[in-house]
């Protein structure tokens, strides 16, 4: 991912939208909380469900476009291994 780009994920706002990276793809998420040291993400499971990851406040996060994208040491592009949501959607 080639970001111009950089901020950390402490100074985005509670509800921001923002990719980051699963075991096996990337998928959406969204800041639910910021605490004190920690960033609570609610992230989008293609099952239906979601569940949460908890980040440091000083978390890179890079902006590919208008894109958010949570920045780490992952050798694929998030555009070629983004997690299929629900069809009927």
């Amino acid at each position: 991912m080639n970001c111009a780009e950089t901020t950390t994920l402490g100074l985005l706002p509670v509800g921001s939208r923002i990719v980051v990276r699963s075991r096996v793809d990337w998928r959406h998420a969204a800041i639910a909380r910021i605490g004190e040291d920690k960033v609570v993400l609610t992230v989008h499971s293609p099952t239906g469900y979601s569940y949460r990851l908890r980040r440091d406040l000083d978390a890179a996060v890079g902006f590919d476009g208008a894109i958010a994208v949570l920045v780490g040491d992952y050798a694929d592009n998030w555009r070629e291994n983004f997690s299929p949501l629900d069809s009927r959607w």
